[in-house]
């Protein structure tokens, strides 16, 4: 099933922002594989945000509401 649910995120991941598909693809390369269950179902949390509001929070303009969130975005500005 994770190679099913891991080509579903991919696809999730094709955005209308340039600079948001860059930062979604540098992370599905380098942490797709390795995240654990709960870190892929925050990472799907995440895709389910407006493509602004996502490249916000990514950029470190905004902070998410569900503090939840944060140690996937620490990951996202990272990659």
């Amino acid at each position: 099933m994770k190679g099913r649910e891991h080509d579903r995120i991919r696809w999730d991941c094709r955005r209308g922002l340039l600079e948001l598909d860059l930062v979604l693809q540098r992370f599905l390369d380098r942490h797709l594989e390795a995240l654990d269950a709960g870190q892929t179902e925050v990472f799907k949390e995440l895709l389910a945000y407006e493509d602004n509001d996502l490249l916000d929070m990514v950029m470190g303009r905004a902070e998410p509401v569900n503090g939840r969130l944060s140690a996937v975005l620490e990951m996202m500005r990272a990659a």
